[in-house]
């Protein structure tokens, strides 16, 4: 099993310990593009026009200078660094030192800086979305396309794929359809008309990581996935025009 998560906007930076050792990143192969990117992040965050470039305003300039030390700002586990409402929900403090190992292993996190690291790899804060322009060539997500795709067809061999990651990260690698089940989130009216609720995604994206990082198992394609969240959420499984699987976690009308 390999869940992959986005990354978030809003992250904690760490206040003591080591600076980032690039070569200790999972996925070493990626070690030469990481310090391409991070090289000409530092670059594009000392410019005048960084705000435009990272697509952030006045009201982030703190975190566009940070991006300029990141080289030696203390580290922590991703989990601890990411916060906002996926890994609100996760609440990856809380977790059983089982379920911690097992995130190690079975979580990949999308990262425009990093291009894709593991749950417990230690990093520092930053201020880099994928839609950002600083891509040596092209979009950051076409950029690292070419970088990811030979290292996450390896790890995720014949696995199932759960995939929470948002449009920009999927476009970076676009998971094999046959091994994947997106995650998504329907309200049910109280006539029993339902509707794709986007902004609630991430919370039960979250909500669904935590579940599948404490129940121990391992499940091995979309049928069995559903019958083990079912458990706890109210879920249905369908397919898109692509035989991709959706799993879509049915959230009751407010009030």
């Amino acid at each position: 099993m390999l869940i992959l998560l986005p990354p978030s906007e809003t992250k904690t930076q760490p206040a003591d310990g080591d600076p980032v050792d690039l070569g200790a990143l999972s996925f070493p192969e990626l070690t030469e593009a990481r310090e391409s990117l991070l090289a000409r992040l530092e670059e594009v965050s000392a410019r005048e026009d960084a705000g435009q470039l990272l697509k952030v305003g006045p009201s982030l300039a703190a975190e566009v200078e940070r991006n300029r030390h990141l080289r030696e700002l203390p580290v922590a586990p991703a989990l601890q660094v990411y916060t906002g409402v996926l890994y609100d929900a996760l609440d990856a403090a809380s977790l059983t030192p089982a379920a911690r190992e097992r995130a190690g292993r079975d979580v990949v996190i999308a990262s425009a800086l990093w291009g894709a690291i593991a749950a417990t790899d230690r990093i520092p804060a930053y201020r880099l979305s994928i839609g950002a322009k600083i891509a040596p060539k092209g979009s950051l997500a076409a950029w690292w396309k070419g970088e990811l795709s030979p290292v996450l067809e390896a790890r995720a061999a014949d696995e199932l794929i759960i995939d929470c990651r948002s449009g920009g990260y999927q476009a970076a690698w676009p998971a094999p359809a046959e091994q994947t089940v997106l995650i998504r989130a329907e309200r049910e009216s109280p006539e029993g008309t339902r509707k794709v609720v986007s902004h609630m995604a991430k919370h039960y994206r979250g909500l669904i990581t935590r579940s599948l990082l404490l129940s121990g198992q391992d499940p091995t394609d979309a049928e069995a996935l559903a019958d083990l969240l079912a458990r706890e959420h109210r879920v249905e499984l369908s397919r898109d025009t692509r035989g991709t699987a959706q799993l879509s976690v049915i959230v009751p009308a407010a009030g």
